[in-house]
């Protein structure tokens, strides 16, 4: 991915993400699509464990592939440990106990954050200045050109518009039915056996 994308680094923030465009063959026609800003629900037969029944947010979709966060995977971890893992003192109490999130098998041992607004947030929370909305996750999802595009024309993913609200807002065990229902669409009424029309 490349060194500027909104979530390559430490952090992005939801309010300031950069738009792409990707040229791909569907029924041998040239379409374009673009799923930044959008959640990956993974279908019911998901043989992947890292992201059966995930929800998974799309930083970033251009031409060189695509990287996402898992957004419903907790992990027995909190901020205040993190934080004292990469020895940042935390003068604020108010962030201590903000879970942390297996975001990803890839870079498991680097962390993400979801915030909004923008800014140097891990400083700014381990003062207690932190901003209103915070996700933080260990490890991304990432796909090579073309992979993601692949996975979704085998049905391994629905694609739905995310919203600000179910990753901030929605208790964790909320959010891949509330994506499921942007779409209107019962999660238990989904078949494991995967079709084309």
């Amino acid at each position: 991915m490349p060194r500027d994308a909104p979530c390559s680094g430490a952090t992005t923030s939801l309010a300031h993400q950069d738009e792409f465009t990707l040229h791909v063959v569907v029924h041998g026609m040239m379409q374009k699509m673009n799923l930044t800003h959008h959640f990956l629900i993974a279908m019911p037969n998901m043989a992947d464990p890292h992201f059966s029944k995930t929800l998974t947010y799309i930083c970033e979709h251009n031409d060189q592939g695509a990287l996402g966060i898992v957004v419903n995977r907790p992990i027995e971890m909190n901020l205040q440990t993190l934080l004292e893992q990469v020895s940042i003192p935390l003068e604020g109490a108010a962030f201590k106990s903000v879970p942390i999130h297996f975001g990803g098998p890839v870079q498991a041992d680097r962390g993400f954050v979801l915030h909004s607004p923008a800014g140097h947030i891990l400083q700014a929370v381990a003062r207690g200045e932190g901003p209103g909305k915070l996700f933080v996750t260990l490890g991304y999802a990432g796909w090579a050109p073309g992979q993601l595009e692949h996975e979704l024309a085998q049905n391994a993913w629905l694609t739905v518009q995310a919203t600000t609200e179910v990753i901030f807002d929605l208790p964790v065990e909320r959010r891949l039915p509330a994506a499921m229902s942007l779409l209107g669409i019962d999660f238990a009424s989904l078949s494991e056996q995967a079709g084309h029309a």
